[in-house]
């Protein structure tokens, strides 16, 4: 895994701007098409998802009220555990997108939806709409890249702490609610100076974190489980169970939309002056895609279609499949590659990148002869997101290959 811009094979250098910039208004096109025809259907399915996915958490939490008796533990944690997915998934994630606020509901709005996570609504609007989605895949300034906790890239410098890292992931994964909460506080920033820690900002929002996580403690760790009675520990057992499953899950479908073989990593400077065709085009190539059925798909909160959903993050997440045909017919047509798999090869491809990153690059072997490099067009995208000055640019690109 290296960026874009140091690959030996550039996946899009037989792009011109013009074909990056009609990909980009055949996608407007599609986006406008879905946009303008919401409706009541779309209404009804959200609603019908908040609706089973209350009813299952009640009648979960009803039955744990019997998780001194095993089977009460076992289906009572079960059903907590799918109903806490479907909240942060389906619901909770796609709500604070604003996916739905053209409903023009207060009960169904990103400004007023509070979820079911350690971390606060609002701060995470901001790492994750504002700078996620805006940087997807750029190596230092997208969080969702690594978690800001492991090496990424093969030309980031390795140092024996990164021999940790896939425990650092797995303990990430457990605990990913509150590792989310992290991120979006970004403490390893602003913990790193006595300035930084004292400023106003900062401590509002840890304040916010700290309440937010208060409230939920208290929720599944004292007086749901003081309902049970003489199940008092069962509950909590079960409470801590489903936490961890739901917790276990999503990172493993967020893991399989930012890090598989085939999703590509950008460098900071590829963004500069960055056009809308060349922002799709980044989306496209730094998202991957897991198949499977409806269910599975509702499971992830649709971010099994992680490409739509990087392409439209604010399209209605039941939409993603209608339009999975004209996105795929759009890469082959410009020769792109749309990266999916079964849930089982994507998170397997994930940790094992997540495995060799985080050991030292093979040493490499210097050819016996190096060819001379030969001039290419200026137009060469690969270039063109390095930004070199014309005259370098033209210099470094590989020759044009002609068509058979």
């Amino acid at each position: 895994m290296t960026t874009i811009q140091h690959k030996k094979s550039n996946p899009i250098a037989h792009l011109t701007p013009e074909d990056i910039e009609a990909i980009g208004v055949e996608l407007d096109a599609i986006r406008d098409e879905v946009m303008g025809s919401r409706g009541a259907k779309d209404a009804a399915y959200i609603r019908r998802v908040i609706k089973v996915q209350r009813g299952l958490e009640l009648s979960s939490r009803a039955v744990l009220l019997f998780s001194l008796f095993p089977p009460a533990w076992l289906v009572g944690t079960a059903g907590l555990s799918v109903a806490k997915i479907l909240e942060n998934m389906e619901v909770g994630h796609n709500i604070l997108h604003g996916q739905w606020d053209w409903m023009r509901d207060p009960k169904i709005h990103s400004t007023k939806w509070e979820w079911d996570h350690a971390s606060p609504a609002e701060q995470w609007k901001h790492s994750h709409n504002e700078l996620h989605h805006t940087y997807t895949n750029v190596v230092g300034k997208d969080n969702d890249l690594g978690y800001g906790i492991m090496r990424v890239d093969e030309e980031q410098r390795w140092s024996p702490a990164h021999l940790g890292q896939p425990l650092y992931n797995f303990i990430n994964a457990c605990l990913f609610e509150y590792g989310i909460a992290a991120y979006d506080l970004e403490l390893g920033k602003n913990l790193a100076t006595p300035e930084r820690r004292k400023d106003p900002k900062f401590r509002a929002a840890l304040k916010a974190t700290r309440r937010k996580i208060g409230k939920q403690m208290l929720k599944d760790y004292v007086v749901h489980p003081a309902l049970s009675g003489p199940s008092f520990l069962h509950t909590i057992a079960a409470n801590a169970t489903a936490n961890l499953v739901r917790n276990l899950w999503s990172h493993s479908v967020i893991m399989c939309g930012h890090f598989p073989n085939g999703v590509e990593t950008f460098e900071k400077t590829s963004i500069e002056g960055e056009t809308r065709g060349e922002w799709y085009l980044r989306q496209m190539l730094g998202s991957a895609n897991i198949s499977g059925t409806k269910l599975m798909h509702i499971m992830t909160g649709n971010l099994s279609h992680q490409i739509e959903h990087h392409l439209f993050p604010d399209m209605p997440s039941n939409r993603y499949a209608q339009i999975s045909p004209k996105i795929k017919d759009l890469f082959q047509r410009y020769g792109l590659k749309y990266t999916t798999g079964p849930l089982p090869k994507q998170v397997a491809s994930a940790w094992w990148k997540v495995l060799r990153l985080s050991l030292p690059n093979k040493p490499v072997v210097a050819p016996r002869a190096v060819a001379a490099e030969r001039p290419a067009p200026v137009s060469d995208p690969a270039a063109r997101w390095r930004r070199l000055p014309a005259a370098a640019a033209a210099a470094a690109a590989p020759a044009p290959v002609e068509a058979l």
